[in-house]
């Protein structure tokens, strides 16, 4: 016991270096906590020392004895919250104030959720590891999940007689730093043990780079190494579909980044034409954004969001990180970046956040997003991961980072593309708004009318069996507009010959001269005009005519699901007519009257709002046409 350095008396080492042979770890734990209780054991160390000194002393010696034990502080003071032996004190209290305990005795989940995002238990460090403990408990996990017994019987196997700080982190956090937050050298060690023996009992984790900063944050508010152990097993072994906590593989991974690009090109729209336009690869971008929450927040606000997560789930993050986008935005707009690396400058911003914005304002913005459903993101999320199958992304290669963004500059090719109605820049911008899982595409010239003649027939006829396409129209007075199209012309025959609507809610009509302007469906800056559905009900519920295309019976069959009209209920059906085709017009756009309207002969259009898109005109309300355009997405790996 001579190595005992963590701030002991000088008494209490003398006195364990006489006694340790004859004491047992918990006789001795038991034997010098009753002593300090009662008072018995040498005046001294009760006279000359506070009582809450002497059991932090006490968990110290405790944790010597037992390694990986580290007993919380008792007094249960106001002024001494129960840190373990592995947080640096200092630096927790300067980080997060602690205001004492509190109680919590809600068990209604609407409620739970207000008290997360206000923060209840934020700033009660010993009601936090209680509520912590709660929540990961109530998690549903596989039938067999590690427990704080399994991390007791195979760390000294694992670890040996390595350093902790020396041991080398699994493989599949892909080389990134573990997060010190408040932890001190143990707590650093610590983060690797555990992280070691979580490697050894999920064999199947492929890619998990969000773990170290969920182990380092959830040490904080833990007994012992072994507890912290259990908690990350548990969020790991989550088996409800429903709610998906950690991202465990590159493919999961990776269309994930491709969720939060469309999300982005939808919610923050400016952040998404800066980023656009001063980074090559804005997917790369965007795929750091888990970095800015497991790793670059500091601890106050990463432990604000985790307490919302653990109660709401993966929602949350796209939330914040969407927030962190705006205010990025907000402060950056209009001045130089700081680097030639936007990437760089975001994480930058984000370690220096308080500078910008307080926790609470942060999730105040956040959840000020007007987000579809966890089911719709489900959806997107499915599709971009099918799209990633399909091209035999599963896994990341260490030769050559992946990069699907790059195309706004690279798919795009000066040199090889030919349009009659739009520049390569031109081009650029529209493929900027396009969803991420054809970003793995390049254009591809289905139709034109200079090559094809003035055909509404032959336009269809060049269009079917691509699924989406891009429709470009340039008038007679130079005026350019056009629609992104998400499903497949073919499907107009599905009515008998009626004209008839279909699509979904990721089509979106825009101008590019005079001046650029994208239009999206109004229920994504209007979701209060409707609800989402399960898929049983709003199959039953929706019109016939909403539903141009069999249901699948899974839904990542269709290429594009995401805000499909089936899985909502919508009050009429002019917020969902997205496109229609019959022999002598074609439409884009319905509902108080009609975004595109172009005759059989390609000759005539004209253009006014439509309750679908909730439009201007895209050009001159009656023109004539120049040249029609239509463009599918072509997978290069089959060029």
């Amino acid at each position: 016991m001579s190595l005992l350095t963590c701030g002991l008396g000088a008494e209490l080492k003398i006195l364990c270096k006489s006694d340790a042979r004859s004491l047992t770890a918990e006789s001795s734990l038991q034997t010098v906590c009753l002593s300090v209780f009662e008072g018995v054991w040498d005046d001294r160390l009760v006279n000359r020392k506070p009582p809450e000194t002497g059991l932090q002393d006490l968990a110290v010696l405790y944790s010597l004895w037992q390694p990986g034990t580290c007993l919380l502080g008792t007094s249960g003071t106001m002024d001494s919250p129960g840190y373990n032996c592995f947080v640096d004190r200092d630096k927790m209290e300067a980080s997060i104030r602690d205001l004492g305990p509190k109680e919590l005795n809600c068990t209604e989940l609407q409620e739970l959720k207000q008290l997360a995002r206000q923060g209840y238990w934020a700033q009660s460090h010993a009601l936090r590891g209680r509520v912590y403990q709660r929540l990961i408990r109530d998690i549903p996990c596989r039938t067999v999940t590690p427990d704080a017994s399994v991390y007791s019987d195979i760390v000294g196997k694992i670890v040996g007689k390595h350093s902790s700080r020396s041991l080398p982190l699994p493989e599949f956090v892909d080389n990134t730093q573990v997060p010190t937050y408040c932890l001190n050298t143990r707590g650093e060690g610590a983060v690797r043990k555990i992280l070691l023996c979580i490697a050894n009992q999920f064999p199947d984790i492929s890619f998990c780079p969000a773990l170290p900063a969920v182990v380092a944050l959830l040490l904080h508010y833990s007994i012992d190494e072994a507890e912290c152990f259990e908690k990350a097993c548990r969020i790991l072994a989550c088996n409800d579909p429903s709610k998906k906590l950690i991202d465990q593989s590159f493919l999961a991974f990776e269309s994930s980044c491709m969720t939060f690009g469309d999300l982005v090109n939808k919610y923050c729209q400016a952040a998404h034409k800066l980023m656009v336009a001063v980074s090559e690869d804005v997917l790369q971008v965007y795929s750091d954004w888990q970095r800015w929450l497991f790793g670059e927040l500091p601890l106050n606000y990463f432990a604000r969001v985790f307490d919302v997560f653990l109660v709401e789930g993966y929602k949350v993050l796209y939330r914040v990180a969407l927030a962190i986008l705006k205010f990025f935005h907000k402060v950056r707009a209009g001045q130089p970046l700081e680097s030639d690396n936007v990437k760089q400058d975001i994480r930058m911003f984000v370690k220096d956040i308080a500078k910008t914005v307080s926790p609470e304002k942060l999730l105040e913005k956040a959840f000020a997003i007007r987000l579809f459903s966890r089911k719709e993101i489900q959806l997107l999320q499915m599709a971009n991961e099918k799209a990633l199958k399909q091209k035999g992304i599963t896994v990341k290669q260490k030769s050559v980072s992946l990069s699907k963004r790059q195309f706004v500059h690279l798919a795009v090719h000066a040199e090889n593309f030919r349009s009659e109605i739009v520049s390569v820049k031109e081009m650029r911008d529209i493929w900027s708004w396009i969803p991420e899982r054809f970003a793995l595409c390049q254009p591809l010239l289905l139709f034109s009318s200079l090559q094809h003649g003035y055909s509404l027939t032959r336009f269809y006829f060049q269009c079917e069996g691509h699924e989406p396409t891009l429709l470009l129209i340039k008038t007679t007075q130079k005026e350019v507009c056009g629609a992104y199209l998400s499903t497949d012309w073919s499907e107009r025959n599905k009515f008998g010959g009626k004209l008839g609507f279909f699509g979904t809610g990721e089509c979106f009509v825009f101008r590019l001269q005079p001046e650029v302007q994208r239009y999206e469906w109004v229920v994504i800056k209007h979701p209060e005009l409707t609800k989402p559905t399960s898929f049983k009900s709003s199959e039953s519920a929706a019109s016939p005519s909403l539903l141009s295309h069999s249901v699948s019976s899974d839904p990542a069959d269709r290429l594009s699901p995401f805000l499909a009209a089936r899985h909502f209920n919508l009050p009429s059906k002019t917020e969902s007519m997205f496109m229609a085709g019959g022999n002598d017009c074609l439409i884009i756009g319905g509902g108080g009257g009609q975004a595109l309207y172009i005759d059989g002969d390609l000759n005539r259009g004209r253009t006014g709002h439509c309750d679908t898109f909730n439009n201007q005109p895209l050009c001159s309300e009656n023109f004539l046409i120049a040249a029609v355009e239509a463009w599918g997405f072509q997978d290069p790996d089959t060029q």
